[in-house]
């Protein structure tokens, strides 16, 4: 009888695993798409079970005690292994299927992932896609996503990191702006007109260039100034397409509006360096069995980006 009892308290202990995870009632109730009210009457049951308080709260904070992390640690082995166990499983069907929980920088996602999402959709109608658009470095593993799209110069050691693509940095104006304000030749005429920067951590911010087809490579850095900065390249993007300055922008930003050529390359001799990442990759946690869907997926991106965004 007493084993049957414990045999109830198996999706509790679960849930306590995920609060512990998440650190709040709030986000464990959202992960686990249950009720607050729910996470909490579930908890309150597995303490009355194990007559032991298992989590301290307060009107700010939780915190698990001693009895409630014992738990948590001596389960969770269990809990991933029924996780990959059943996730292999599920990857037995033809079809890649599930919730993919997908995070990704916010100009980039609006630009380009979100039309190639509705392709993958199309051609795997059992997977649903689950899109976060942040330009914060998640943790995948705690915060529960299946993938991270990032603009990176260096993924993390311990994720798996598939390279989607090449990118750079390219300097952009109107034709309108350089036909009133004049035609930068070289770096240092930069210091004469407006530029539309993304803020970094320096107090005055600075833009260095290689010269392209040089038999030695040839750095410069100049300072730079303008009236306009945003940590947002479409912000970026529309400032210079309304002709207010000159914009370094990832190339992916800029793609569609140079083949317009409502925007026209600056210094196209020089290639900006150490402004943004050269690579787009897809990151998850490592861990034993990737799901179907997410190889999928991947190979979706890769292709589809294989060739980047140059014009």
């Amino acid at each position: 009888m007493e084993d049957q009892k414990i045999n109830t308290l198996w999706t509790h202990l679960h849930w306590l695993s995920v609060l512990a995870q998440q650190g709040s009632y709030t986000a464990a109730a959202a992960r686990l798409g249950v009720s607050k009210a729910a996470m909490s009457q579930r908890i309150a049951e597995l303490e009355r079970a194990a007559k032991v308080t298992l989590v301290q709260r307060t009107t700010r904070s939780l915190r698990l005690t001693e009895a409630g992390q014992r738990l948590v640690d001596e389960t969770r082995a269990s809990f991933e292994q029924i996780e990959q166990s059943f996730a292999q499983v599920r990857d037995l069907a033809e079809q890649p299927g599930g919730l993919l929980r997908v995070t990704a920088p916010v100009a980039f996602a609006r630009q380009q992932l979100v039309p190639l999402f509705a392709a993958f959709l199309q051609d795997f109608p059992d997977v649903r896609i689950e899109l976060d658009l942040s330009d914060r470095l998640s943790a995948l593993a705690t915060e529960g996503y299946d993938l991270a799209i990032r603009h990176t110069a260096r993924p993390p050691d311990t994720h798996v990191a598939w390279a989607l693509c090449a990118t750079e940095s390219v300097l952009v104006a109107t034709p309108t702006y350089l036909n009133k304000h004049g035609v930068p030749q070289v770096p240092g005429d930069l210091q004469t007109h407006n530029c539309l920067h993304y803020p970094r951590s320096q107090d005055t911010p600075v833009w260095t260039f290689e010269v392209l087809d040089a038999k030695a490579v040839e750095r410069v850095t100049v300072p730079v100034s303008g009236n306009f900065a945003a940590n947002n390249s479409e912000a970026l993007r529309e400032a210079a397409l309304s002709g207010a300055g000159i914009a370094l922008l990832p190339d992916f930003s800029a793609q569609a509006e140079l083949r317009k050529g409502h925007l026209v390359r600056v210094l196209p001799g020089w290639k900006p360096v150490g402004a943004f990442a050269e690579t787009i990759y897809a990151i998850r946690p490592y861990a034993p069995h990737v799901p179907r869907a997410v190889t999928a997926l991947v190979a979706h991106l890769r292709s589809s980006l294989e060739s980047g965004f140059g014009v």
